[in-house]
């Protein structure tokens, strides 16, 4: 951190006045909201050279395309850290977030979502133009290798672990010709590999793409496979067809497009990476413990099914095999999730602790009272700490942040402990005098940091607000 902060000064001339830490969605790296006055930067910190100097250079290229992404503005010596612009927080996979979950998209939803769609083709093409794969990692290109993996990742990861019965001989002889006809679609383009909603920012009303440093050269239908079929959108087949129009009708500016052959090559894609992710799944979940992860398997199973309602007549065993295994009731099941629960509440003091409905007892109750107050002064009473006029008055003079800084470590070592022994409930409660501003402030910070730092169910409440959420 404290190099990142050097970064920093060396750049923009002054000290990081606030810091604070962004929740990274499964990435190995940290990210850091870095403010001085107006200027506001996002500070990473990596943990794989490799990554960084691909992120780094591909990000370099992009940016003197045009492309929309965010410009690197500084990077350490060892390439560990770097500072980028910072694009703000509306990331699409949020902003969809209502629409995904009901299943029903707002025309505002579909809109953004086919803004995002028709914009992939300008980094596959334009991205490709004058780019020295060789920056790519862990792979400069899409190759058989690549493709052997993930159709293994399948067959060892989910497939074996379902127990179905299938001859590995003649399902080999499949995922050959299989092989074949993915590598037959590549071309000369980039393939960001990773392009999915929590990858795209909306600034400004336009898409921006991060996260991109896993790319390489490869075809342009994984993405639009990656995108659209993704398990847990939950996008009907009406939307699909929309988001494909929109792909296409921006892919045209770029070659030639035959429609009917773009179709059937995107619909091998669609299989390969329904197959890679149940791989994914069976992997976090039947060998890693995370029975969480098996609870997405129901959406891809239910995807593969209507996608093979029109048989694959080129793989006739893997269809029968997949047909066999959409058949498999146990598989719809979601199994018991047993993570630690985490309960997280706030509450004002006034009105007493919050008990604890589960019996266990212990846990944190910490008193956030010592902190300034905004709720001493009339302008503030209207908002809650989870609105940014509150948020910026608490971060103003880093008090709450070194506060926070001492919670995580106590809570953290908790939620280590607890996991190690198999316990299934902590309750961490934040208590002020109003139980509106500061203590609503620390348990939404609080729920952040340990979702993003653990494998563990997060519950929140806001007593005196009425709110109640699950993480």
């Amino acid at each position: 951190m404290e190099r990142l902060k050097q970064l920093f000064r060396e750049y923009a001339g002054v000290e990081a006045g606030e810091v604070l830490e962004l929740t990274s969605s499964g990435s190995n790296r940290r990210y850091f909201r870095m403010k001085s006055g107006k200027l506001s930067l996002i500070g990473a910190i990596g943990t794989s050279r490799e990554e960084n100097h691909a992120f780094i250079n591909l990000a370099h290229h992009f940016h003197k395309q045009n492309l929309n992404v965010p410009e690197v503005l500084a990077v350490s010596d060892d390439e560990m850290e770097y500072l980028q612009e910072d694009l703000g927080d509306d990331q699409l996979y949020m902003l969809v977030k209502n629409g995904r979950e009901a299943g029903d998209y707002s025309r505002e939803e579909v809109d953004m979502l086919c803004k995002a769609v028709s914009k992939l083709p300008e980094i596959q093409f334009k991205g490709a133009e004058g780019l020295d794969f060789g920056v790519c990692y862990p792979d400069s290109e899409f190759n058989e290798r690549m493709v052997n993996f993930d159709l293994n990742y399948f067959k060892y990861c989910f497939l074996k672990a379902t127990g179905l019965e299938f001859n590995e001989v003649r399902l080999q002889d499949d995922f050959d010709i299989l092989r074949q006809d993915l590598m037959s679609a590549a071309g000369n383009t980039f393939m960001y590999r990773d392009f999915q909603a929590r990858n795209v920012m909306m600034k400004d009303g336009e898409p921006y793409f991060i996260d991109f440093q896993g790319g390489r050269k490869g075809p342009i239908y994984y993405d639009v496979a990656s995108f659209i079929w993704q398990a847990r959108s939950r996008f009907s087949q009406e939307l699909k067809d929309i988001l494909i129009e929109s792909y296409l009708e921006s892919l045209k500016k770029f070659t030639d497009v035959d429609e009917n052959d773009f179709r059937e090559k995107l619909r091998i894609f669609v299989l390969f990476r329904t197959l890679q992710v149940l791989g994914a799944y069976g992997f976090r979940g039947y060998f890693e413990k995370k029975p969480h992860f098996l609870g997405s398997v129901p959406y891809a199973l239910g995807s593969l099914k209507k996608l093979i309602a029109v048989p694959f007549t080129r793989y006739p065993y893997l269809n029968d095999v997949l047909d066999r295994l959409t058949r498999l009731h146990h598989l719809y099941e979601v199994a018991d999730d047993k993570r630690l629960t985490v309960s997280i509440n706030s509450f004002a003091y006034k009105r007493g602790i919050p008990l604890d409905k589960t019996g266990n007892g212990g846990g944190y109750v910490f008193d956030c009272r010592a902190i300034n107050n905004p709720g001493k002064y009339e302008h503030y009473r209207q908002f809650n700490g989870m609105d940014k006029e509150v948020i910026d008055f608490l971060e103003e003079d880093g008090e709450i942040l070194t506060f926070l800084e001492n919670v995580y470590n106590m809570v953290d070592a908790h939620v280590q402990r607890f996991q190690e022994r198999k316990f299934t409930n902590l309750q961490v409660n934040f208590g002020c005098t109003g139980g509106q501003h500061r203590s609503v402030y620390c348990a939404e910070h609080l729920a952040e940091h340990l979702s993003r730092k653990f494998d563990v169910k997060i519950s929140v409440s806001h007593r005196e607000l009425g709110i109640e959420k699950q993480l």
